[in-house]
């Protein structure tokens, strides 16, 4: 397979280019690959929304995702 990979403004892998007669090949032998189709239980959307609704009675309440993987990181 003739992969070529894209990489961002650092140098960091960020997607990967199928050539299409490459891509056709691997549709017709795996059926339904390029069907994106997600189920999303409902008690998932539940936490979401209740987050979304408490982010919008105090947007202060959230952290910085820079900030917050540097703490997590830490803890590793």
């Amino acid at each position: 397979m003739n992969l070529q990979y894209i990489s961002d403004s650092i140098g960091q892998t960020a997607g990967v280019f199928i050539p299409i007669k490459e891509w056709n090949e691997l549709k017709n032998k795996y059926k339904g690959i390029e069907i994106e189709e997600i189920d999303i239980p409902e008690w998932h959307k539940d936490i979401v929304r209740k987050r979304m609704d408490e982010y919008e009675k105090n947007p202060l309440i959230v952290s910085d995702f820079d900030i917050a993987m540097t703490e997590i990181e830490k803890d590793l």
